[in-house]
């Protein structure tokens, strides 16, 4: 495992990440899921997988996540989303990638084709998670969990085995339009490929559809794995993962 490296972004801000650099190479982007850091299974299979395939690397966490500096609730979309293309535009520079993420990962993967349109070559998302502050969480929370949040800007909610902080902020930079991924059609004519856990408890298989068809001219695939959660990360799923990562790089060549 290559260690981990901080690019520092200001006199108080510094992000945690990891690389594998090429020149002129391919890079494989990893984005992370909400509280999720770089120290699991998916990136470290991930970056073997690039290492085998002489392909470039980057994972990175976002401000607030694992060992990268900030409270996680004075986190954001916007904030992270920031945190992925400035650490995209320092480590991957001018090389094209692909790009892998894994649940709100998807998400901040679909903002970034407004900086990289023309160097983003494939996406592959795991239990994808477009705009789920507004479409999951905020939808889904009893009238009591809502209430508490706007009196109080912060309530703790449990979401299946995960228990998270949500801050008032939070839920209205998701709701800011700039944030929105779902209304407007890119028309990337490269492979995209959804992977979702059918029983996934967190984020439900349609949202894997939607952000396929927000791709209409894409060669799209959803792959759905039978008894798979929503982390997909034991082993037998990363494989799987890494053989739909494998297709991807093939059509790109």
């Amino acid at each position: 495992m290559k260690k981990y490296k901080f690019l520092r972004i200001s006199k108080y801000k510094k992000l945690r990440y990891i690389a594998n650099n090429y020149k002129k190479n391919l890079y494989i982007v990893f984005l992370p899921g909400f509280a999720s850091d770089i120290d699991g299974d998916k990136p470290k299979k991930f970056l073997k997988f690039a290492i085998q395939n002489k392909l470039g690397f980057l994972a990175l966490e976002y401000f607030g996540h694992g060992r990268s500096s900030g409270e996680f609730t004075r986190g954001n979309i916007t904030k992270w989303s920031n945190d992925a293309r400035i650490t995209i535009k320092k480590i991957v520079k001018n090389n094209d990638f692909v790009l892998i993420g894994s649940s709100m990962g998807g998400w901040i993967s679909m903002l970034m084709y407004r900086y990289f349109n023309n160097q983003i070559k494939g996406f592959l998302g795991i239990g994808s998670a477009p705009e789920f502050l507004t479409r999951i969480m905020w939808k889904k929370f009893p009238k009591k969990t809502r209430d508490e949040i706007l009196r109080k800007g912060i309530a703790k909610i449990q979401n299946g085995e995960y228990e998270y902080l949500i801050t008032k902020q939070l839920i209205l930079d998701g709701k800011r339009t700039k944030n929105k991924v779902l209304n407007k059609k890119l028309h990337n004519i490269i492979p995209i490929t959804m992977v979702h856990g059918q029983k996934d408890e967190v984020v439900p298989v349609k949202y894997s559809r939607m952000v396929l068809k927000n791709f209409p001219k894409a060669k799209r695939k959803l792959t759905i794995i039978k008894n798979g959660d929503h982390s997909l990360s034991s082993k037998k799923n990363l494989n799987i993962i890494c053989r739909e990562l494998k297709e991807i790089i093939k059509e790109i060549n």
